[in-house]
């Protein structure tokens, strides 16, 4: 059975290395954020986004917990806002999209009018050899929109800078996917 979350961390190992900047646009519980943190380690830098502060809290009890180097910093603003707080290029970037697990709130989902311009943002973010992984959650109708929209968007991006692929599993329409960008 075809694990996705094990393929993306398969993408992100194969460009990233200690020592590199990564970025979670979208942090939720932090799941991601520690994945990065470890894997950039000591000299490693990690951002983190998030509206939520129960995200901010919960993210930063795993970090802790977890005993993640000092190399992250959490932020309580959109991901579309990230290029004000992350002035260097990045070597991998992640996005979760849909809404916090575990919130209660499945009706405070991340939306179209700040994913599109967080994730151009983000593929300009982008260093040599680096990755971005956008995960969609089709199940609700804001998810199932901003999959299309992101199609639209990255079906629009050069081939020569950029290798774009979405992985989905075709017999489970409202089962999540995910796109990979990869920079030349």
């Amino acid at each position: 059975m075809i694990d996705l979350l094990d393929l993306h961390k398969r993408f992100l190992l194969a460009h990233l290395r200690p020592g590199d900047v990564a970025v979670d646009f979208t942090m939720g519980n932090g799941h991601d954020t520690e994945f990065l943190s470890k894997t950039v380690g000591e000299t490693g830098k990690v951002y983190a986004f998030d509206i939520q502060e129960l995200a901010l809290a919960s993210t930063r009890k795993r970090l802790i917990e977890s005993g993640c180097p000092d190399n992250w910093e959490l932020f309580r603003v959109s991901h579309h806002r990230a290029p004000e707080f992350v002035k260097e290029k990045i070597r991998a970037g992640i996005f979760n999209l849909g809404y916090l697990p575990g919130s209660g709130k499945k009706e405070l989902t991340t939306m179209r009018e700040t994913t599109l311009p967080a994730v151009d943002a983000a593929v300009g973010m982008l260093g040599e050899d680096a990755v971005l992984i956008v995960a969609v959650y089709p199940g609700h109708p804001e998810g199932m929109a901003e999959g299309e929209a992101l199609l639209g968007y990255f079906s629009g991006i050069s081939r020569f800078r950029y290798s774009i692929a979405q992985i989905k599993l075709v017999n489970s329409p409202t089962s999540p996917y995910f796109f990979v960008v990869e920079s030349k």
